[in-house]
């Protein structure tokens, strides 16, 4: 089932169920996906890593946001981003634990043969590819600078 079949089923239960959160989210990953279809030199169909791509910058956006809104102590808009937040990894594909991504960015450095911090470029290019829709770039980065120090 495509992700967009399976917004549109999620939001008919959402309205049913008068949940304002879900309606919020759902409608904004419905948005996005519509601007992903007819964006210049799309086609109809979306592929699975194209929908992955887009539901972890959505869920970056709803993290960025949070972490604004805690710092400035505006709980009442945080809870929103959290509610949202967790309706939108509910789309996304179960994203690694720190364990497992420490062992495949240590696999990944032997090969790349990164010795240093100067060697990160190295590392996070052939990371960011091998790791795509599996964790967030952020952790990533963060791993390999801890890796390497």
């Amino acid at each position: 089932m495509s992700l967009e079949t399976r917004i549109m089923e999620e939001l008919k239960t959402a309205m049913k169920a008068k949940d304002e959160a879900a309606l919020r989210t759902l409608r904004a990953i419905k948005a996005a996906i519509i601007i992903e279809k007819t964006s210049e030199g799309a086609s109809d169909v979306i592929s699975e890593a194209t929908e992955t791509k887009m539901l972890q910058k959505l869920a970056k956006q709803r993290r960025d946001s949070l972490d604004i809104f805690t710092k400035q102590n505006r709980e009442d808009l945080a809870v929103k981003e959290r509610e949202e937040l967790v309706i939108i990894e509910k789309f996304l594909p179960a994203q690694m634990t720190i364990e497992e991504l420490h062992a495949e960015l240590k696999a990944i450095i032997e090969q790349v043969g990164a010795k240093s911090a100067a060697d990160m470029g190295k590392v996070m290019g052939v990371a960011s590819k091998q790791l795509a829709g599996k964790t967030d770039g952020k952790a990533i980065s963060d791993a390999v600078k801890q890796l390497l120090a």
